[in-house]
């Protein structure tokens, strides 16, 4: 075996010789040169961790957070698989706290006036949503644009939620609502079952029937909600970016692709029907209508793409949004039966004993209780707790920090909606609170972010609340309610919004008074 080390004889130096200690290699010393790279490569890692380091302690400053961040994933093991817990943790170590996820620096906001700084500071921040968004939603979509583009495009749509808009779409909600709960008479009259699934295919067939009418035909409908879930699961905060075959993203791109197929015929359909003088009957044949309209100063031409695009961003902002909120008002109303009978007698005064008449937004606006009772639910389990942002330049948030360029912030909704200072007893479940148009709730508008704020406040928001309350309402009328409580029930899944983690175990029978 040879020698690391050359015998004494051979080491001594002659006059012409290299001074003793200038080793011009490792090969002085028979190093093989395998060690030679691996040595190489382990002070190149070492440089490269040290770095990593180094610019995470230099973004992070003084903001509370993990001293050092796990080396190249950072918090990726806790983002996969998020919990409620987890983010209370980390909204309660400070106004402000950072971590960092395969080195995307993340400034987290949890008191009210960073969060509505974030909304409010289009110069500084944009919505970024999830990494994969605009793989799914397309980049070219309008909920992706910014600045006078973004708020001159939003302008053109807010025709599509004025009250006379939001007031014919009321009788389509009617129509399909009552069509759902008599299958629901089957489905849940035997045994308590989740209502995840149908709630949420509800809400896919009311809105696909409001946005498009008939220009859909219903198999599309039910292959669209199906395949929906594909886009929600591929909407957490993480998930594999690449949309390579099997994964999330790629299994919601192939559901878009299918959704925007049947959206462009709806949107070619709607054009024909309305220049051949049809009588509007969704939203899509009202937006024609309008672009039609000598006198409006919008006009442009929308390809049949471009209003697929928008109908389908109106899916994506309302379709898990609409599903949270309607399961969790079932669960607490269910929870409360004093506050359901208080929503019933309501219905019977208002209604005067004909449940068959279909509802009207001049007769929802005569049922304060049960918009109180959406208001709260929405407040206590948000669909929504946060909103990936992104920095677009450094952000001069507070008077000591400025947020990295490139860096990602999450403004959280969660406890602006718990403030105790607002909403004495936060966690209760008290619709009464909304009833006084002095109290402390209604008096104290900047911290009801369930829609969020700023310029890209939700469009539809009149439209989502709408929906629930009249679902609610038309079921608190049409059955007796019972509810499994499970281990589960009181844990929270967090998808692309909040879902209870049973799926909420209802029973419903027909009422016989």
């Amino acid at each position: 075996m040879a020698s690391f080390f050359k015998s004494p004889a051979a080491s001594v130096p002659s006059p012409t010789s290299s001074p003793l200690y200038a080793f011009s290699s490792l090969s002085a010393f028979n190093v093989p040169e395998s060690f030679t790279w691996l040595y190489t490569t382990a002070a190149i890692l070492f440089a490269l961790l040290a770095l990593e380091q180094t610019v995470y302690r230099m973004k992070k400053r003084h903001l509370p957070g993990d001293n050092w961040t796990i080396p190249i994933i950072g918090k990726f093991a806790d983002s996969m698989k998020p919990t409620f817990e987890g983010y209370k943790r980390q909204w309660d170590s400070g106004v402000l706290s950072a971590i960092s996820v395969f080195n995307i620096f993340i400034v987290m906001a949890s008191s009210n006036d960073y969060t509505r700084k974030i909304l409010n500071s289009p110069t500084y921040a944009e919505p970024c949503l999830v990494q994969s968004a605009k793989q799914i939603l397309l980049p070219d979509n309008w909920v992706f644009l910014t600045g006078k583009t973004h708020v001159d495009y939003r302008r053109g749509l807010n025709n599509l939620f004025t009250r006379k808009a939001i007031g014919s779409y009321v009788t389509i909600q009617d129509i399909i609502t009552r069509k759902h709960f008599a299958q629901w008479r089957e489905d849940f009259g035997k045994s308590p079952e989740p209502i995840m699934m149908p709630a949420r295919f509800l809400n896919m067939d009311t809105s696909l029937r409001v946005f498009c009418g008939d220009h859909i035909p219903e198999h599309a409908t039910k292959e669209i909600s199906d395949k929906y879930w594909a886009i929600t699961q591929a909407l957490e905060l993480v998930n594999f970016p690449l949309a390579l075959p099997g994964t999330n993203v790629y299994k919601a791109i192939q559901a878009r692709k299918i959704a925007m197929y049947w959206l462009e015929k709806a949107a070619a359909q709607s054009k024909i029907e309305m220049a051949n003088g049809g009588e509007p009957t969704c939203m899509l044949d009202q937006w024609v209508q309008v672009l039609n309209d000598p006198s409006y100063s919008g006009r442009r031409e929308f390809s049949d793409h471009e209003m697929a695009m928008v109908v389908f961003s109106f899916l994506f902002a309302s379709q898990d949004a609409m599903s949270s909120g309607l399961i969790y008002g079932f669960q607490h109303l269910v929870d409360h039966p004093e506050v359901l009978a208080k929503v019933r007698e309501e219905q019977e005064r208002v209604r005067q004993g004909d449940y068959e008449q279909p509802l009207t937004i001049e007769l929802m606006d005569q049922m304060p209780y049960l918009q109180a009772v959406v208001k709260e639910s929405l407040r206590v389990k948000p669909p929504v707790v946060m909103v990936p942002y992104k920095s677009t330049k450094a952000f001069p948030i507070s008077d000591d920090y400025t947020v990295p360029a490139g860096s990602m912030l999450i403004p959280s909704f969660y406890n602006s909606l718990h403030d105790p200072t607002v909403y004495p007893e936060p966690d209760s479940f008290t619709p009464e609170r909304w009833l006084d148009p002095n109290g402390l709730a209604n008096s104290s508008p900047k911290n009801y972010l369930v829609w969020g704020a700023g310029p890209h406040r939700c469009i539809g928001l009149e439209y989502a609340g709408m929906n629930i309350a009249l679902v609610l309402g038309i079921a608190a009328m049409m059955f007796d309610w019972e509810h499994e409580v499970t281990p589960l029930t009181d844990e929270v899944e967090i998808i692309a919004t909040l879902f209870p983690k049973d799926g909420c175990k209802m029973k419903f029978t027909p009422r016989t008074s």
